[in-house]
């Protein structure tokens, strides 16, 4: 099993990344799949949230209107596109996959994401 994340970088306050996370090695469309960060000194958070049915999203209330997840389920990919970065919004960024009614988790190794001028 392997989540594996990338499209981190610096990036000046306003900007835009898009994140990508490939996964391998579990049935893809039967997990819940989200995005979650980590600043220095702080907890790990939910960012948003992707159903493996419907496609239903949640979002943080500190990133709505301005982060947007989605999922290729025959690609194996999950997304996170980032818009009008705030210098809050640095982070580890971290895919995670859930399956339903299950103890199945698994998780990336995260990348870095930091804006600033």
């Amino acid at each position: 099993v392997q989540l594996v994340e990338s499209g981190g970088g610096l990036v000046q306050p306003g900007g835009s990344l898009r994140l990508s996370c490939v996964a391998s090695g579990f049935t893809f469309s039967s997990y819940v799949m989200s995005w979650y960060r980590q600043a220095p000194g702080k907890e790990r958070e939910l960012v948003a949230v992707i159903t493996n049915v419907g496609g239903s999203t949640n979002y943080a209330d500190s990133v709505k209107g301005r982060f947007t997840i989605s999922r290729e389920n025959a690609k194996n990919m999950v997304y996170l596109q980032m818009n009008s970065l705030k210098p809050e919004d640095t982070a580890v960024y971290y895919c995670k996959a859930m399956r339903p009614r299950s103890m199945y988790i698994y998780w990336g190794q995260g990348t870095q994401v930091t804006v600033s001028s």
